[in-house]
């Protein structure tokens, strides 16, 4: 879904990510997250899929390059997306497995703050599962 050579077909596939609402309390890189999960989850890109560059997205959503830059960083994180050299941006997950890495996250930070250590939180879900 990379803008390649400026074709017709990538400019709307950048369009589908859909508008940010400035009157919504949600931070703006929070939005642009959502509005690309969004996307993966209603098929308009899947694992192995490039989207567009975060320049053309910030164009696209009439936010800052930066704002995206801070979006794609959190789907990195999540295991949605990857960012390769020279800008390219691919789709490596589906929303199934975001969701199960931001629980993970969320268990590892709630295990951190009552006291567990790396090594217990695993001897714990191995006891578990």
């Amino acid at each position: 879904m990379a803008k390649v050579n400026g074709s017709d077909e990538d400019d709307h596939r950048a369009s589908t990510f859909g508008a940010v609402d400035r009157e919504d309390p949600t931070p703006l890189h929070e939005q642009v997250a959502a509005a690309i999960r969004r996307a993966i989850n209603e098929g308009e890109a899947g694992p192995g899929d490039r989207i567009p560059q975060a320049r053309d997205l910030a164009a696209v959503l009439g936010v800052n390059n930066n704002t995206v830059l801070r979006a794609l960083r959190l789907l990195r994180d999540e295991g949605l997306v990857e960012m390769g050299r020279g800008r390219a941006i691919r789709v490596t997950g589906n929303p199934e497995r975001g969701a199960v890495v931001a629980k993970t996250k969320e268990l590892i930070d709630f295990a951190r703050h009552h006291g567990y250590r790396r090594d217990e939180l695993i001897a714990l879900m191995y006891r578990l599962s």
